[in-house]
């Protein structure tokens, strides 16, 4: 089976889908039987590249830059066609206009997946131009991979295409968090202190703002933050005028390390994001396999399918200030709760989202298409 993948960017550019289609590609090009090719822009304006990334081959085209954080490049809509050519199927990681309009341009009568990663949320000038790119692509899908049930009835998109719907969820591999090696991260004043982590960018639909807000309130923890974005110094000075610098720690960006470092050392993750631009919180399941309880918000897409109220963690109404104190005070306060919630976080990760299981399944959809 000759499978094309097709996204914006590959790794080494660090994102949530770029993790995704580097695990996609390198789990599916490890099954005999297949042929696993990417195509991707490169990161930046220049000229591309081939190389071998992982036992992978990837093809960057050229770029001309990125508008509405989107690629631009005309050697990509060559490249598709050429490559679509010789697949038996492509598939396509959406919000991607640059692939959608590269399919319809290319005359491609194979096989076609779309994995359906969000909506495009913010970007309502981008969306007049793409959306009969979209719903080209979606009328044309053989199938749309999401990753919950939550992907497609919080969509204002997806409903119509219900039928071709597939729900495949997005995995860990298990032994790299088990075996990764542990330094101590989170440093906190108080010894005492029960340690709230955060993970993401700094960015508006991450809600950290309400987050600080709840914390103020918040006794007997520290919280700290990893990551960066538009809204670092806003944060910070949130921090400073309220006289939280004692107990609020900004870690910057942490390695691949460091990270599952700062994982395994909390004692509880807190997703507190606003927007349906978080779609699932990959970085949820980071924190689940080390056995943490996790807090999020009910919005109308994946993330509170991930981890369960009360069962996994909690769940709060984005930006509600005094809900999201009063559960971080909760699990605070209760080291019985944090423990029983913890513990069935890892066990759903286990049984629900384990990368083996998850590239099993997809090689089985794409081997029903042909």
């Amino acid at each position: 089976m000759k499978i094309l993948e097709v996204n914006k960017l590959y790794y080494p550019h660090i994102g949530g889908i770029e993790s995704l289609v580097k695990q996609y590609s390198e789990g599916l090009s490890a099954i005999p039987s297949n042929d696993v090719r990417v195509l991707v822009c490169r990161d930046g304006k220049g000229k591309g590249s081939i190389e071998n990334v992982g036992g992978v081959e990837v093809t960057r085209a050229n770029s001309m830059g990125t508008y509405f954080s989107c690629p631009l490049s005309f050697d990509f809509i060559r490249k598709f066609k050429r490559m679509a050519a010789e697949s038996d199927v492509v598939e396509i990681h959406t919000p991607f206009p640059l692939g959608d309009a590269a399919l319809l341009l290319s005359g491609y009568k194979g096989k076609v997946v779309v994995a359906w990663h969000s909506d495009v949320v913010k970007q309502k000038k981008l969306m007049f131009f793409y959306k009969p790119f979209m719903n080209h692509l979606l009328k044309r899908a053989d199938r749309i991979i999401v990753a919950t049930e939550g992907h497609i009835n919080g969509s204002s998109y997806l409903p119509p295409y219900r039928s071709k719907c597939v729900v495949i969820p997005y995995g860990l591999d298990i032994s790299e968090y088990d075996n990764a090696p542990r330094t101590s991260v989170l440093k906190a004043n108080d010894p005492s202190a029960v340690k709230v982590f955060f993970s993401g960018r700094l960015v508006y639909y991450k809600g950290v703002d309400v987050l600080l807000k709840a914390f103020k309130e918040v006794k007997g923890a520290e919280l700290f933050i990893s990551g960066a974005g538009t809204m670092e110094a806003e944060l910070k000075q949130y921090v400073s005028d309220n006289s939280m610098s004692s107990r609020v720690h900004f870690l910057g960006f942490l390695s691949n390390e460091d990270l599952k470092s700062a994982f395994s050392e909390c004692d509880i993750f807190v997703l507190p994001s606003v927007q349906k631009s978080e779609a699932f919180g990959i970085v949820q399941l980071e924190a689940m396999v080390y056995g943490k309880p996790v807090i999020n918000t009910s919005l109308p897409s994946g993330a509170p399918f991930v981890s369960l109220d009360k069962v996994t963690g909690l769940t709060v109404p984005p930006s509600d200030i005094f809900a999201l104190c009063n559960a971080i005070q909760q699990l605070v306060d209760s080291p019985e709760l944090r423990a029983t919630y913890g513990a069935a976080a890892r066990e759903r990760v286990l049984n629900d989202f384990n990368e083996k299981d998850v590239i099993v399944k997809l090689d089985s959809l794409l081997k029903s298409l042909i």
